[in-house]
């Protein structure tokens, strides 16, 4: 099993998405309760443009018990998906568990961003974004500003006269 996996992988990386999401679907049907293949069908079918496809994969894998940096991007295709169907509060919620859940993966918390710009909560979209981009970047000019910015992360309606 885990060699067809690693084929599946392979044929996804090398532009091959069609082949790698059959190959996957037939080890989904062999392998119902491995949430590592649920993960892998669930992303191929994402990168198919398939986004709704992709929702029910992503779940089986997360209650099946994935964990570490598997569960990290299951979750994240999830609540990306969620967002890309329009489903706001559903992504919004996968985001907010995984968060909680991995509290320093920055990918998380830009997507999450989107998430929160797409509820009409601009002001939460920027701040978290701003604080993903002063706590992360090297470029020197950002970061002369780092104080500042930090400032006006919550203070993006304020007007001083």
């Amino acid at each position: 099993m885990k060699k067809e996996v690693k084929k599946a992988i392979n044929l996804r990386s090398e532009g091959k998405l069609k082949e790698s999401n059959e190959l996957l679907l037939k080890l989904v049907a062999e392998h119902p309760d491995d949430a590592f293949i649920h993960y892998q069908c669930g992303w191929s079918y994402d990168v198919l443009g398939l986004e709704s496809k992709a929702v029910s994969y992503y779940e089986a894998a997360i209650s099946l018990g994935l964990s570490g940096k598997d569960l990290e991007g299951a979750i994240l295709g999830l609540g990306s998906t969620y967002r890309t169907l329009g489903e706001y509060e559903k992504s919004k919620n996968v985001f907010i568990k995984g968060i909680k859940l991995f509290p320093n993966n920055r990918a998380l918390q830009v997507f999450y961003s989107m998430t929160l710009y797409n509820l009409n909560d601009h002001k939460s979209a920027m701040a978290l974004l701003l604080n993903c981009l002063i706590e992360t970047t090297n470029d020197k000019e950002i970061l002369s500003y780092k104080k500042a910015i930090h400032f006006y992360k919550d203070q993006l309606d304020q007007v001083w006269r």
